[in-house]
């Protein structure tokens, strides 16, 4: 086992410097992904003919890579500092989405260079997100109000994204959209450049294998971590996954592209109430209290569904917002407040890894199911299993009664 964890002094403000700068990398770079993910992909995927089935393997292969390669991104991070990691993961990035913006502009990119390019930039999120998670602890004493402070801005730019792609896309091009995608991965790498956070090595470097090793241990040692896991592999294959490739499908195809950036925008606004409620709610059980609000989820499936009038998805939309936002808050709060520092990168990229590794399952499983027996009875299954999600999670006492960290 790992040493205790080490003793961090960050100050006592919430916004000093370092936080402040993580939190407008990761504001600017969350802006250009609710711009391409899914909205302007969905759009520029079924503009080129591709249909719904072309839709899930585009979302599928940003997401499959994250899945992939996320477990030796803990590595990097934990070997090489968070900051410098976030920064390379940034650039690579900028030029891959900046190829993806040329290759729309010249004319009608293939299915499978679209694929390419975004599998690409799934192995720079999974570079940049253990950093993002392991840095937070170490500029912010209050984590949970850190990760509400960041879920909130997360959901503002989820309003503002899908509604401005919306505006783009309807006076301009895909290419322009994903250009601008492009420019927010410019901006973070300069906000982390700038910052003055300190890491000390702690530790000697050690064989790769090694890390993946004691990053597994610490990991597998914690029957609410890995529960909460193995529950979401199945709640991401069959509830996740299918929402994300039918439901913005559907309503495109039905409502129109506008229409979209409207829904996904109140989307945005559920998150942020539900991110703002985490910042002041401090259960003693937050992950019983996150299930119970993941439970309100349904509501944006079943409008999809029941063929609901836009306003009315738009409302299912807002409370699937809230319950995703507040149950994220408590659940990365929990992680980043009882794993130790040095080994938190590893232990949340096998987080990661296995809450992920189904939902590129479930998106490129979508197209074909809804042909085979329709997509209103994919959608009305995934209700169905989003409660056996919650009903899991409630039911293992690990998870159910794990308590919170101050």
């Amino acid at each position: 086992m790992l040493q205790p964890p080490e003793k961090l002094q960050p100050p006592k403000q919430l916004w000093n410097r370092d936080f402040t700068l993580l939190f407008a990398a990761r504001t600017a770079s969350i802006l250009g992904d609710q711009m391409l993910v899914p909205t302007t992909i969905t759009v520029a995927v079924l503009q080129a003919g591709y249909g719904v089935t072309g839709v899930g393997y585009a979302l599928a292969a940003h997401t499959a890579p994250l899945a992939a390669f996320v477990i030796l991104g803990g590595v990097l991070v934990d070997r090489f500092t968070p900051v410098r990691v976030m920064v390379i993961a940034d650039l690579s990035r900028l030029i891959l989405h900046g190829m993806l913006a040329l290759a729309f502009a010249v004319g009608k990119p293939s299915l499978w260079l679209i694929i390419t390019l975004l599998a690409l930039s799934g192995i720079g999120t999974a570079a940049f997100q253990p950093g993002y998670v392991s840095i937070i602890p170490r500029t912010a004493r209050d984590v949970q109000k850190a990760n509400a402070a960041i879920r909130v801005a997360e959901s503002l730019v989820t309003v503002a994204g899908p509604a401005i792609a919306g505006l783009l896309l309807a006076f301009s091009s895909v290419a322009v959209v994903v250009t601008i995608d492009a420019m927010t991965f410019g901006v973070s790498a300069a906000c982390l450049i700038a910052m003055r956070l300190k890491i000390p090595r702690s530790r000697q470097r050690t064989a790769i294998r090694r890390d993946l090793v004691q990053g597994w241990q610490e990991f597998r040692s914690r029957n609410w971590l890995w529960g909460v896991i193995v529950i979401f592999m199945l709640y991401q294959m069959t509830v996740n996954g299918p929402f994300l490739t039918l439901a913005q499908s559907l309503i495109t195809i039905e409502h129109g592209e506008s229409t979209l950036g409207f829904i996904m925008s109140m989307f945005g606004l559920g998150a942020v109430l539900g991110g703002l409620a985490a910042a002041r709610l401090k259960p003693p059980h937050p992950l019983r209290a996150g299930a119970i609000a993941l439970a309100g989820t349904v509501f944006g499936l079943l409008a999809v569904a029941l063929d609901l009038a836009p306003p009315l998805i738009a409302v299912g939309y807002a409370l699937h917002g809230a319950g995703t936002a507040f149950w994220l808050v408590m659940f990365h709060s929990s992680v980043q407040t009882k794993i130790p520092p040095d080994v938190l990168g590893r232990v949340h990229a096998y987080d990661v890894a296995g809450s992920l590794v189904m939902r590129p399952v479930g998106q490129m499983a979508a197209g074909p199911a809804a042909l085979w027996v329709g997509a209103v009875p994919v959608l009305f299954f995934s209700s169905a299993m989003l409660f056996v999600t919650v009903g899991l999670l409630l039911a293992v006492p690990a998870i159910r009664n794990l308590r919170r960290s101050d």
